[in-house]
Formats: structure tokens, C-alpha cells, sequence
């Protein structure tokens, strides 16, 4: 029987990669009028004014040392991520990213065996793996079944599963703080931001704030800012806190399900038998390595 915080951070989980699911078509009709780098700018920035609106009580009493969690997130969960990935849709095919950073969740296993002692793994978490992962391919690549290799989008797409690994741990470890999740999420977005500035001097970006007076792109860049940065990462690192990193980290086999489900739903896309089978065993996948990954 799961505890009422249990249930809660399942319900968190769920949430929030429903929302991250539906993120790939605010982004594609943004792309009309933005660079990746501007889109990722903007929605953090706007996702740090909204935190420090909802809750403007300034984190106090940190340690240097939990300062440096703090930036390690913020660069690992924020800037390297969506960078990586970013770039890596430049290098590769958007399926082969898509497949490749769902290996997150066994990249976040490992981790948590190594550096958070009170995460245990039984042998179903692997077989779940395996199966989510089976259809998870199926799903991208929706029966064309076209693989092509690309050594360095591929690379990148990897690096990316890796670094969102590091950045579960590091939230897992920063929700033993004991302090206020939307205080420590404004923080790890303050870091984020930061360490994306260097990238705005090297990537195409310009302000062109009159773009955001397109309806259209302003209710985009709202629901990125607002739902899929503001929301989804205080729902997540709450999650975190309520169920430990490897249990909300399988929730990611989530996304490419409910990408394909939204997109017969808002942009009238078919959907063959072969994804619909990657669907459920993407399911079936969650539900195996959630039911036995067992906490000490």
C-alpha cells in the first residue's frame, strides 16, 4: 500500500512529464521566429521571474558547499542539457536523439547506486528498462525503422542522458536540505541562466522582443516559461524529494508515449500500429522498474 506521499509524488511525476511531452510543439512553432538558444534563454529567464513572483522569500543561510549543488544543477539540469540536446537535433535525426535520451533513467540507476546509499535496485528495474526501451524505439521511429548513425549528435544526445542523470542526484541531494523547493528551483534557475550566458555570445541570439507581440508566440513562450520551466521543475524536484531520484527519473519513459498521443490529438497526426505497440510497451516498461525499485 503507497503512502499518501508516495501517491503524491507519482502524481507529480506524471504531471510533469505530461506537460514535457506536450513541449515539442510549443518549441516547433517557436522555431519559426527563434534560435534554440533564444528559446531556452527566454523561457528560463521568464520561469526565474515567475518563481520569485509566486515566492518571493529569499533563500537564506546557505553553505558554500550546498551553493555549489545549487550550481552544479543549475549547469547540469538547465544549461548542458538543453544545449546538448539542442545541438544534437543539428547533428542527428530527431528520433535518434529521442531514443537516446530515454537511457536517462538507467544513467540515474547508476548513479544512485553509487552516490545515494539509500537507493536499491532489484534485477526488474533492468528488465523494465529493456522493455520501455524497446518501446521507446518503436515509438520514434514509428515504422520506417530507419537508423542512421551520426557519431556526433549521437555523442551529444548521450552526454545530455548523462548530464540530467547528474542533475537527478544533485536535486535528490539538495531536497535533504530541508529547504522550500520553490526557493531552491528559483536557485538552481538562477545558476542555469548564468551559465548560459556565454553560450549567447557564441550562438545566434538577438533580443526582438517585438516578436513576442505575435499572440502566438507569446502563448508559447508563456507555456515554456510558465508549465514546462516554473511548474515542471518544481513538480519534478518535488517528486524527487517524495519518491528518491530512480523512481521519478523512470517517469521519463513517459515522454515519447505522450508526444505521440498529442500529436494525433492537436496536429491530427496518424499513428501506426507499430508506435501504438512502442505505447504500451513503454507502459508496461514504467510499470515493471516502478513496481521493484525497492528504498532501504
Amino acid at each position: 500500500m503507497k503512502t499518501n506521499k508516495e501517491m503524491t509524488g507519482h502524481l507529480l511525476a506524471a504531471i510533469t512529464t505530461f506537460i514535457w511531452g506536450t513541449t515539442f510543439i510549443s518549441t516547433k512553432v517557436l522555431l519559426v521566429s527563434f534560435t534554440p538558444i533564444e528559446i531556452l534563454f527566454f523561457r528560463f529567464v521568464m520561469g526565474l521571474i515567475i518563481l520569485t513572483a509566486v515566492f518571493p522569500h529569499r533563500l537564506k543561510g546557505t553553505t558554500w558547499k550546498q551553493e555549489i549543488l545549487f550550481a552544479g544543477a543549475g549547469l547540469c539540469g538547465v544549461t548542458l542539457y538543453f544545449l546538448l540536446e539542442n545541438i544534437a537535433l543539428t547533428y542527428t535525426l530527431a528520433s535518434n536523439v529521442g531514443v537516446i535520451i530515454s537511457i536517462a533513467p538507467f544513467f540515474t540507476a547508476l548513479f544512485s547506486h553509487l552516490f545515494l546509499e539509500n537507493e536499491k535496485l532489484k534485477a526488474n528495474f533492468f528488465i523494465g528498462f529493456v522493455i520501455a526501451m524497446i518501446g521507446i524505439i518503436l515509438i520514434n521511429f514509428n515504422g520506417s525503422m530507419v537508423l542512421k548513425l551520426n557519431p556526433m549528435g549521437d555523442l551529444l544526445a548521450i552526454l545530455a542522458a548523462f548530464v540530467w542523470a547528474i542533475y537527478a542526484i544533485l536535486t535528490k541531494k539538495v531536497s535533504q536540505f530541508g529547504y522550500n523547493t520553490i526557493q531552491t528551483t528559483r536557485r538552481i534557475f538562477l545558476y542555469g541562466v548564468i551559465f548560459m550566458l556565454p553560450a549567447l555570445s557564441v550562438l545566434p541570439f538577438k533580443w526582438g522582443f517585438e516578436r513576442f507581440l505575435q499572440p502566438v508566440n507569446l502563448f508559447n513562450i508563456l507555456f515554456l516559461g510558465l508549465g514546462a520551466s516554473a511548474l515542471c521543475f518544481v513538480t519534478w524536484n518535488t517528486a524527487v524529494k517524495l519518491l528518491g531520484a530512480v523512481k521519478t527519473s523512470i517517469y521519463i519513459y513517459l515522454v515519447p508515449a505522450v508526444t505521440v498521443i498529442t500529436s494525433i490529438l492537436i496536429l491530427n497526426e496518424t499513428i501506426t500500429w507499430i508506435a501504438a505497440c512502442g505505447t504500451l510497451l513503454t507502459l508496461v516498461g514504467l510499470f515493471i522498474s516502478e513496481r521493484k525499485v525497492k528504498r532501504k
